[in-house]
């Protein structure tokens, strides 16, 4: 098989405190294993959101040869990602990230990175390549190791000689725990370069364009290469920034129960709207409900269906 949008990237599962307010520090309760890892919350999302749109997706990532492992690929193949091009490591354990939740709303994680960061460029098949639309790359999956970093780097050279007019986006999912700010903003550059969509948080755009607020931050970035740029804001909904101008969209008032892969989430199903051609705005809002919707679930991967999302949009 060759998919249409691909991703590759860290595989983990979550670990994660039962309690808002409980560092990890001290003994209490986590719940889990949750199916988990940026890379593969985007692309679940995208795969749930393209039955019966005509565009299939796959993963390239590392498992070990673990229960934890088969949790996470038995997910990916149930809600139909192919997942022909995910090695199983018998030598390592499947990646493990333990989340905290603190009052103030944010998260702390503490990773135990096992086969999780091996994906590497000998992973990236060039045929794999061929039917490509979208190639997806997630900061996080540049950060956590250096072959998974160049692997990212090969994934979209491969694809844009496979495919001229691929678009390549872009979440920057910047991780402070798992590398210096410096570093990171130095090995997204060439990722930057190559995007076509970037989906980032308001933080992560000052960040990438050396800016303060979000919106002047969004701008400047547009002007560097993108041909849209997409302004995650959580419960505020979304802004797109394009060359006709920008476009806002409010999200949806839901009762949250676990905020993890809310953006992911949005980014999967924003692709496989953009790549179908729906109107802006009206992809937008449908991301927006897909974000908003997983926050009522406990667990980085929601199952809900295209139907749930049309059902919370009337």
């Amino acid at each position: 098989m060759s998919p249409e949008i691909i991703c590759l990237g860290e595989m983990l599962v979550e670990i994660m405190r039962a309690k808002v307010g409980v560092p990890h520090i001290v003994p209490g309760l986590y719940k889990g294993p949750y199916p988990s890892g940026a890379p593969c919350i985007f692309i679940d999302s995208a795969a749930r959101m393209a039955k019966n749109k005509d565009l299939s997706t796959g993963f390239i990532g590392v498992v070990g040869d673990d229960d934890f492992g088969r949790a996470l690929t038995q997910k990916l193949e149930k809600d139909g990602v192919d997942i022909s091009q995910v090695r199983v490591d018998s030598e390592d354990t499947t990646g493990i990230a333990f989340v905290q939740y603190n009052e103030d709303g944010s998260r702390k994680f503490i990773f135990s990175r096992g086969a999780a960061g091996k994906t590497s460029p000998n992973d990236i098949n060039e045929e794999y390549f061929s039917n490509i639309k979208c190639l997806h790359i997630m900061g996080s999956a540049l950060s956590i190791s250096e072959s998974s970093k160049e692997a990212c780097y090969k994934a979209i050279k491969i694809a844009r000689e496979q495919n001229p007019e691929v678009e390549i986006s872009f979440d920057p999912n910047l991780r402070p725990e798992m590398m210096p700010i410096e570093e990171i903003i130095e090995i997204c550059k060439p990722v930057l370069d190559a995007t076509t969509i970037l989906l980032p948080s308001g933080e992560e755009a000052e960040m990438l364009a050396q800016e303060k607020g979000a919106d002047n931050a969004c701008k400047r970035l547009l002007s560097m290469n993108p041909k849209i740029v997409i302004l995650k804001r959580g419960k505020d909904g979304s802004r797109a920034y394009t060359s006709d101008g920008i476009v806002n969209t409010n999200s949806f008032k839901v009762e949250e129960i676990d905020p993890t892969g809310a953006g992911d989430s949005f980014g999967g199903a924003f692709i496989v709207g953009y790549l179908n051609n729906v109107p802006l705005e009206e992809n937008l809002r449908f991301a927006n409900a897909v974000g908003a919707l997983k926050v009522t679930s406990f667990g980085p991967m929601s199952d809900h269906t295209i139907q749930d999302i049309e059902k919370l949009l009337r």
